[in-house]
């Protein structure tokens, strides 16, 4: 399975001939990313900010290839005062190759217990790290020791060409984390051997 990092909150999950878009930001929300361009056969969102569901800016591609994956949407809150501030948050769970994958959205509060068991023991989770409109990163970093994935793959955060500025640098959230590797790719190949890290990737969108 390839995970590839198009900026931000988005990313792009292949299996063979099938890919799934998550949180595709619309253009021009997200400073300093350069407009999406992106053909997959599934386009998912985990919330309606404009910076999660530029669904408009991906293209479905026409075809008819049978998806590998089984997905699961879990609801979460988007801030810590149980939706009051910003609503809800889908947490996605894609199950696929045999694999557990996780993209946690604009997750902003610790989940409940009965959806932490659901969370447990993923392959890889993609995980916001810039905090502000989030968790904090000393909370996502606990989540992530509770459920225990065997890959982190930090995202939604601001770097020194892009992001809003209210965001964190990923360095807070790294503090946290162990098996740092910082990629020269915007694109992790992940199989069942693949070793315990923390995967800091390039953003395509800034390339």
């Amino acid at each position: 399975m390839q995970l590839q990092y198009l900026g931000h909150s988005c990313f792009k999950l292949s299996s063979g001939d099938y890919s799934i878009v998550v949180d595709p930001y619309e253009n021009g929300s997200v400073p300093g990313l350069r407009d999406l361009d992106v053909t997959a056969n599934l386009c998912l969102c985990s919330h309606g900010h404009g910076d999660h569901h530029g669904d408009s800016c991906v293209t479905i591609a026409e075809s008819f290839v049978r998806s590998p994956f089984g997905i699961e949407a879990v609801e979460s809150w988007h801030d810590a005062d149980c939706g009051r501030k910003r609503g809800t948050n889908s947490i996605h769970i894609f199950h696929g190759e045999g694999m557990k994958v996780i993209h946690l959205g604009d997750m902003g509060c610790r989940p409940e217990n009965w959806q932490m068991e659901l969370l447990r023991e993923a392959d890889a989770v993609m995980a916001p790290a810039g905090g502000y409109y989030t968790a904090e990163p000393s909370v996502v970093s606990e989540v992530l020791k509770e459920i225990n994935p065997r890959i982190v793959i930090p995202m939604h955060y601001r770097t020194a060409v892009s992001g809003f500025p209210v965001l964190k640098t990923c360095e807070e959230f790294l503090s946290y984390c162990s098996g740092v590797v910082r990629y020269e790719t915007d694109t992790l190949v992940l199989n069942r051997n693949s070793k315990p890290h923390t995967a800091v990737l390039k953003q395509w969108a800034c390339r």
